[in-house]
């Protein structure tokens, strides 16, 4: 059998973002559970923190120098993904986690969008967009926050898009993640830290925001950093449609939001969108960054 790094390097970019998925909202489903019991913000700060560290333990053999470039490169990029993951979890205290994904994909499209240059490509593209506009069709009124928090959300993810194609070009493995994630969980400590101390002081909390650190940040945002460096930005944005679907599903077995005919017809065009796109890959991973 094929060690875990070997699988991650080989398998298809379509199958590492099904597991992707699966792991990023395995971890939000368990988010929201605490959110019974802790803040969102104080389950975003131990869910940076706790990500950095295991990323950063995995990663500790790379003792290259770093460059005052690659640790701003880092750091922008962390912040990014601190406050991206900081307004995801203050909106999906407030809207169903399908739905909030799905809102969030405005995002990736724009960056896809301005990144498609070919008719196959730009077609492929409307295929996904419409599959996430149809699964947009649930009742989200009376939530003018949740609505406000998942935009800011879909702003970072753009962000986190654009900014860790650059981090991923450093060659750095998952160092480049690692650092970028524990400063983000600096910036973010103002909102977090409030509640902190509930979850030390009750070990099942404190595991719990651990695991969903580890499922969410390490495992998903760690399988991004691979694919990023294997396919271009515009792909990878495309490809990011699948997560809405993957987020449907995990919801409905998770958390009984039970989709209807139309969200099933959404999932339809996504995946069909992303079939349809050139499965164009890089052959090393500063070629698509201008000089």
């Amino acid at each position: 059998m094929r060690a875990p790094s070997q699988f991650v390097r080989t398998a298809s970019p379509e199958a590492l973002f099904v597991i992707s998925g699966i792991s990023q909202y395995t971890g939000a489903v368990i988010a929201v559970n605490l959110f019974d019991d802790l803040r969102p913000a104080t389950v975003t700060w131990f869910r940076v923190m706790s990500g950095a560290a295991a990323i950063l333990v995995i990663s500790i053999r790379d003792q290259r120098r770093w460059t005052k470039r690659d640790i701003a490169a880092a750091a922008v990029f962390g912040i990014a993904t601190a406050l991206m993951n900081l307004s995801f979890y203050l909106a999906i205290d407030r809207l169903p986690l399908g739905k909030s994904v799905v809102l969030e994909f405005i995002g990736p499209i724009a960056v896809a969008a301005a990144l498609t240059r070919t008719r196959r490509n730009t077609i492929a593209l409307a295929m996904a967009a419409s599959g996430v506009a149809v699964l947009s069709g649930v009742e989200i009124g009376g939530e003018p926050m949740g609505l406000f928090f998942i935009f800011c959300s879909s702003a970072m993810w753009a962000a986190y898009i654009v900014i860790g194609r650059r981090v991923a070009a450093l060659d750095r493995g998952l160092s480049g993640l690692g650092v970028g994630l524990a400063i983000g969980a600096v910036v973010i400590a103002p909102f977090g830290m409030s509640g902190s101390m509930t979850v030390i002081h009750h070990s099942n909390l404190l595991l719990q925001c651990v695991v969903v650190g580890a499922l969410s940040s390490a495992v998903g945002y760690g399988i991004d950093q691979v694919v990023m460096r294997r396919i271009p930005t515009r792909r990878f944005a495309v490809l990011l449609a699948l997560l809405p679907v993957t987020a449907m599903v995990v919801g409905f077995m998770a958390l009984s939001q039970t989709p209807s005919v139309l969200d099933l017809l959404g999932a339809t065009l996504v995946i069909i969108g992303v079939a349809a796109q050139e499965r164009d890959e890089l052959s090393q991973p500063f070629e698509e960054l201008p000089s």
